[in-house]
This record gives structure tokens, C-alpha cells and sequence, in this order.
């Protein structure tokens, strides 16, 4: 079975509420994140909610990293979504645990775009 795509889906429980609130830490760490598994950073659009939490993406060519928080929980959900061979979205998910001080994680891994009896093209 081919898939075009791989989605994980991040529970990050147990998080640190400040780090949940910062919208310039949490922009700059899914940026990093992005480049140190080898992704190709497009653009990035995020925003703060009153009294708290932060939404934000950060675009990459081969498709994804986004982030809902919520601070007064200190949980957060990421969704890591890449396409083709080159990134492995699974090289994410410590670093975001651990920028995020999460002390309960799990990973919920979708397979995207399932193609059945056609070979995909390698990029």
C-alpha cells in the first residue's frame, strides 16, 4: 500500500503553560524543528488568542507543522504533516516534546493520500 503523505497527530500533555502562551517561542520552535528534520521552510502564519493560547502553522514544502495550545490545560495538539521520502516527520515529535516540556506524549501516525496498486513517484 502507497501513501502520498504522513500525518502524526501530537497529545502533548503536562506541558509548561508559559512556553504555551508565547507565540514568538512556539513560532520559533516549530521553525527550528522544521529545518532540524530536514524540511523546507515556506512561510509561517500564528496568533495569539486573549486570554490565552496560540494557534499557528509553519509551511513547509512538503506540507506542514501546526500547533493549537492551550496553556490553562498545559496541553497542546501538533499535527506534523509531511509528503514524500525526504522528511520523516517522526524526527519532530522529541524535539517538540521536549521544547514543550510535556511530561505525557503520544503519536498517532495517519498514512495520507493511500494509493492502491499505483507506484508513487520519487521526489
Amino acid at each position: 500500500m502507497n501513501a502520498l503523505g504522513r500525518h502524526l497527530l501530537l497529545e502533548l500533555k503536562d506541558c509548561n503553560p508559559e512556553v504555551l502562551n508565547d507565540l514568538e517561542f512556539l513560532k520559533s520552535s516549530l521553525t527550528e524543528t522544521a529545518v532540524q528534520i530536514g524540511a523546507t521552510v515556506i512561510g509561517d502564519s500564528f496568533h495569539q488568542f486573549s486570554p490565552q493560547g496560540v494557534s499557528g502553522v509553519v509551511i513547509i514544502s512538503e506540507s506542514h507543522l501546526f500547533i493549537h495550545t492551550w496553556p490553562e490545560y498545559s496541553y497542546a495538539a501538533v499535527d506534523v504533516f509531511t509528503c514524500g521520502e525526504k522528511v520523516d516527520p517522526m524526527l519532530a515529535v522529541k524535539p517538540l516534546v521536549e521544547k514543550l516540556g510535556s511530561k505525557s506524549s503520544s503519536v498517532i501516525e495517519l498514512k495520507r493520500g493511500i494509493l492502491q496498486d499505483i507506484e508513487l513517484a520519487v521526489s
